[in-house]
């Protein structure tokens, strides 16, 4: 391998180690109160023993259960509804609005409303993913869904092609940048807004859970271990989206 393939292999991993050397001297320094920054080894140290004790590995898998499981379906929810307001204009000049009103209004300020709905189980955390995360992917979707050049359809047609064709073989892979971009987002939203919703709604499991629980038992270390693996658990999901972009749509910009 030469050096040059070298220095671009070990490029990602330049900031995150700078990171964690300010954080470590930071931490050793004692410029902040170790209650409120310990060092990165005590901080693996709480990962460990989460992961021994099971506890912690119990709340990643439930937390990532229910992340995908909104994300999933607000995917199912969005990408139709994109589609059809990306292709068809009088139902985008009459949805628009709307969207971009309920768009606004940030999902954490509908706890109360989810919970008078759903309960304080899974049912309303999951339901708070799918409200926000459809909206993010109908949205992208449909900016997408916009962009496919008119002119390809009408070849299209004039070779002969059915209205499922066309949707197939032309709609389809030209909004797919914006599908993917809106289910990256999304993916990245569904995680924060579950951790979010296990903080303030009541659960007994979850890396949310686990954050509290800790904080308020000054136990720092597990504070830090849980956000550590919230990031880890955001980072691979993304990765996943990313390798199928990479895969599927390795023409764009080509």
């Amino acid at each position: 391998m030469s050096s040059s393939n070298v220095r671009t292999s070990a490029a990602p991993f330049i900031l995150p180690v700078l990171l964690l050397v300010m954080w470590a001297v930071v931490a050793a320094g004692r410029f902040v109160d170790p209650l409120f920054l310990p060092g990165p080894l005590a901080v693996a140290q709480g990962l460990y023993a989460g992961f021994v004790s099971g506890n912690l590995a119990i709340d990643a898998v439930v937390t990532t259960f229910r992340s995908l499981v909104g994300f999933a379906l607000a995917a199912l929810l969005g990408v139709p509804l994109g589609l059809l307001v990306g292709r068809m204009k009088p139902l985008s000049r009459g949805t628009q609005p709307t969207i971009d009103f309920f768009r606004s209004v940030p999902a954490t300020a509908l706890f109360p409303l989810f919970s008078f709905a759903f309960g304080i189980g899974d049912k309303a955390k999951i339901a708070i993913v799918i409200y926000a995360c459809s909206l993010i992917t109908l949205v992208n979707t449909a900016y997408g869904a916009m962009q496919v050049k008119e002119l390809r359809i009408q070849s299209a047609r004039i070779l002969g092609a059915s209205t499922w064709s066309v949707f197939w073989k032309v709609v389809l892979p030209e909004s797919a940048p914006g599908i993917l971009a809106g289910l990256r987002i999304g993916m990245s939203l569904a995680f924060v807004l579950i951790v979010v919703t296990e903080m303030f709604i009541g659960t007994t499991v979850g890396l949310g859970y686990r954050i509290v629980t800790s904080q308020n038992a000054y136990n720092s270390p597990d504070v830090y271990a849980a956000i550590a693996l919230t990031g880890v658990l955001g980072y691979c999901a993304n990765w996943v989206i990313l390798r199928i972009e990479k895969r599927y749509l390795h023409w764009v910009g080509k």
